[in-house]
């Protein structure tokens, strides 16, 4: 397959086969990232790459903010009461929850209303909504799991440079028949990452990452986000 159609071939997997992804693959992939482009070759990130039973440590305890965090999402004091009470607030970076400004948040909500159709969960179904952030949390079993830090003192200019290399990472793994997916929501406790690796002072967390073979027959992979044109300034009359 040529670039674009690799490029519109890739879509969010959140659904893997119960495979785990060989280490020679795992470090091609890494390697082909590194290729990216970087303002000013700085490439301010860090990459922790869990698998085995570092990542089911991390899993589990990120799962098991799944229930507190998505009453937390809907504004509920009960939920921070119990999240303060079992130390399980957000730790956070960068916020990953609040207002979207307008002309993004339309784009926001209707993605999410096809993605919960698509999934059956209604709005109302708080027991769905638990079961998909735990799912997000987990990473969907992805044998794979990605945390991407960014350095703070070079902001916005080191998010833009991790946008291009996870970019370049995702359509490196799906070139070789992987699926990824960024789960942003991980950013929101740091605490299970550090708890395996060490992280240099310097960097915040911006978003995880899940990698492995897609389930071809899972439901949730037929889903696919609608990709609109790229919004073109309008020339000055001169």
């Amino acid at each position: 397959m040529d670039f674009s159609e690799l490029l519109q071939a890739r879509y969010s997997v959140r659904a893997y086969l119960d495979k785990p992804v060989e280490p020679e693959v795992l470090q091609a992939v890494l390697d082909d990232a590194r290729h990216c482009a970087s303002w000013s070759n700085t490439r301010g990130y860090v990459l922790a790459v869990a698998t085995g039973e570092r990542l089911e440590r991390i899993r589990a305890d990120y799962a098991s903010h799944a229930e507190t965090g998505s009453g937390m999402l809907r504004g509920r004091l009960g939920a921070y009461l119990r999240a303060l009470w079992e130390g399980k607030l957000p730790q956070a970076d960068f916020k990953t929850w609040g207002k979207y400004p307008p002309e993004l948040r339309q784009r926001q909500v209707a993605n999410g209303k096809r993605y919960y159709t698509h999934l059956g969960i209604e709005r109302g179904d708080e027991t769905g909504r638990v079961q998909q952030l735990r799912q997000n949390l987990e990473m969907f079993q992805a044998p794979v799991g990605i945390f991407v830090f960014v350095h703070r003192a070079l902001l916005p200019f080191s998010a833009q440079d991790t946008g291009l290399m996870l970019s370049t990472l995702m359509l490196a793994a799906a070139n070789r028949g992987l699926g990824t997916v960024a789960i942003g929501t991980l950013a929101t406790w740091r605490k299970p990452v550090d708890k395996e690796f060490h992280i240099p002072k310097d960097y915040g967390l911006i978003t995880g990452l899940a990698m492995g073979y897609p389930d071809p027959d899972a439901p949730v992979n037929a889903y696919r986000a609608e990709h609109p044109p790229l919004t073109l300034a309008e020339p000055r009359h001169v």
